[in-house]
């Protein structure tokens, strides 16, 4: 693939994440989705970045702010857009919601609303994995604030000592709700302690998708290479609130200035200056967005318009059936 075709296809992950998420803004504060929502925009080059570099034979595992990881991984807004409005047809027909994406089809295994409860899970799917003999890792994203939990600790430790296809995403940005990293870790930084494990450490404080792709690349044969798990580090910042669609500036523990800096290099404004740079003309860009403008409107509508679920289906897909 070439370096512009790379970069246009992560602007239309990143953008098609953006869109959705603003077309969820429209309606939200009407009450019509009954979800809590965790809103992804800020991040969107750590998700397109990692998902373009993983194949189809690894799995995925996210948190509860995985919207961005879902559309990522499947570019599909109809069943996204279905299960916020809690509809028969969305991801996992109206039960989940915002927070409890899973799509194993697509390779995406679970998100989960508890901090830290995925990772272990993920460590388990490497160990079939490397059991099965399979070329896959199993990738686990999460905040910093999963960190201070002692499920990272005891997975990470598991995935080093039992050489697991593991690759850790941690997503920081820089909170764990409104919580600071000095008012929590007795150290600083996380990914020197990581590296005295038998781990493959990267980081970038970078907004720029090619970069993590690039970086989730290296990590990725790292694991295979060195036959030792991966962790990758990465800085954002998160543009709305910790949970729900609009600022929180006014709760003071974070700035508007300090927003207005990180808008500066938000991921999608770099994908396009570059695009720009690599060739791709004004129209070819506005025509791609239009494209993706219009998917989002029409599944958006098809979606808000489906039925809902059966009562009788309360029940069913509680557990596991066959």
């Amino acid at each position: 693939m070439t370096r512009k075709n790379l970069n246009l296809k992560l602007f239309e992950k990143a953008y098609l994440i953006r869109r959705a998420e603003e077309k969820i803004i429209e309606v939200y504060d009407s009450n019509e989705m009954k979800t809590p929502m965790h809103m992804s925009m800020g991040e969107e080059a750590i998700v397109s970045g990692v998902a373009s570099a993983l194949s189809g034979l690894d799995l995925l595992f996210g948190t509860y702010r995985s919207h961005g990881l879902y559309l990522a991984r499947s570019g599909d807004t109809f069943r996204f857009f279905s299960e916020m409005f809690g509809r028969e047809s969305g991801v996992v027909r109206g039960k989940g919601g915002s927070m409890h994406l899973s799509d194993p089809d697509r390779g995406l295994v679970a998100t989960s609303a508890v901090v830290a409860s995925t990772i272990p899970v993920a460590v388990g799917s490497a160990y079939a994995l490397k059991k099965k003999g399979t070329r896959g890792v199993s990738a686990v994203f999460f905040g910093d604030g999963a960190i201070d939990e002692g499920s990272f600790w005891e997975s990470l430790n598991m995935a080093s000592l039992f050489k697991l296809p593991v690759l850790f995403v941690c997503e920081d940005n820089g909170f764990a709700v409104h919580t600071p990293p000095a008012l929590r870790h007795g150290y600083k930084s996380i990914s020197a302690i990581v590296s005295r494990f038998n781990c493959s450490v990267f980081s970038s404080t970078s907004t720029d998708a090619e970069v993590v792709f690039n970086l989730a690349s290296r990590a990725k044969n790292a694991i295979f290479a060195k036959q030792t798990p991966a962790f990758i580090y990465l800085k954002y910042y998160r543009y709305l609130e910790h949970v729900g669609t609009h600022e929180d500036f006014s709760a003071g523990y974070r700035s508007q200035e300090e927003y207005q800096k990180w808008l500066k290099v938000d991921p999608l404004k770099i994908l396009a200056s570059k695009l720009k740079k690599l060739g791709v003309g004004k129209g070819e860009l506005d025509k791609i967005c239009k494209d993706i403008d219009l998917a989002v409107e029409r599944s958006f509508k098809k979606a808000r318009n489906s039925a809902f679920p059966n009562p009788a289906e309360l029940y069913k897909n509680v557990f596991h059936e066959k």
